[in-house]
């Protein structure tokens, strides 16, 4: 095996230890961030931050999973308007995927690997007119789940087709948890990894040496994705994969599409407080990326 780890490590794929820690950082010094996944409308977003506000934790991404097809204009340039005022990141997901489309496969047992990619030319098309659209009425976050698409969309932002200040990030319904895949994802111009939901530390800190664009990393889980809660293991997240964004509150929620209500918004900020008495815990050293930074992709 050493002859494989010599390539892997050549080609900046290493093996990592324990004792591993990550020296890198947000553009603003930040270690950790807060994103809050799940939130579909402008009303319950508006719980949201109203709710964060009151309780003095700041959030630094909210994103939307249903897709940016399921929302109007009117409400997208509300959403905008409330992260803008908020000063934080509004990530609106792609609509087009394999579960909204016609397939019968996606909803087998078999099927469900698609997860939510695209099927076909038309619907690549379809997809790349969701982003367009969403960057129109000022959005400058995208939550995509086809490497496909993410492939295109880099060109078209290197292009100027959409504004180069786009960041792109991939879910973990994407399936991916190892360090050459976060690796071509980066090169492909991927801004926000989130890997698969149950990877051990090591594993996390293997991609996270692998590469330099932030990690997305649940705390919690909704039921239909395992349920599983870790909290605990929160201060060994920052320490070995920094830069983090700790998305909290999915235990809320069902599933990923999960309509969240108002009460249930509130309820996800609750999460987020008990993640952050963990980090004031037991690493209290560790440093939050201030509140309205010039690092944060905040709507135009």
């Amino acid at each position: 095996m050493n002859d494989t780890k010599e390539f892997l490590k050549k080609i900046g794929i290493n093996e990592v230890f324990k004792d591993y820690e990550s020296s890198k950082r947000f553009g603003d010094g930040g270690q950790y961030r807060f994103e809050v996944p799940g939130i579909q409308s402008p009303k319950t977003m508006n719980a949201l931050l109203k709710e964060s506000i009151k309780q003095d934790v700041f959030i630094h991404r909210v994103t939307q999973t249903k897709g940016i097809m399921m929302l109007t204009d009117d409400e997208i340039s509300e959403m905008v308007d409330l992260a803008i005022d908020y000063g934080c990141e509004l990530f609106l997901s792609v609509g087009p995927r394999a579960t909204y489309d016609t397939s019968a496969t996606v909803h087998t047992k078999e099927g469900s690997r698609i997860g939510y990619r695209l099927r076909g030319y038309d619907n690549l098309v379809y997809a790349i007119e969701d982003v367009k659209r969403a960057c129109r009425l000022g959005v400058r976050g995208i939550l995509l789940y086809d490497e496909g698409l993410l492939f295109v969309l880099n060109k078209m932002r290197q292009d100027g087709e959409i504004p180069e200040n786009v960041h792109f990030k991939l879910s973990a319904h994407a399936g991916h948890s190892n360090p050459a895949s976060a690796k071509l994802l980066q090169e492909q111009g991927l801004n926000s990894l989130n890997p698969v939901r149950d990877l051990q530390i090591p594993m996390i800190a293997a991609i996270r040496d692998a590469c330099d664009m932030a990690i997305d990393l649940h705390t919690e889980n909704p039921k239909s994705t395992g349920g599983f809660i870790r909290h605990y293991e929160v201060p060994e997240f920052i320490k070995v994969a920094a830069p983090v964004y700790l998305k909290t509150g999915g235990s809320v929620a069902a599933n990923h599409n999960w309509d969240t209500t108002e009460k249930e918004a509130i309820a996800r900020i609750k999460q987020v407080l008990l993640v952050k008495r963990m980090i004031n815990t037991y690493c209290p050293d560790a440093v939050v990326s201030p509140k309205q930074s010039d690092d944060l992709s905040v709507p135009e």
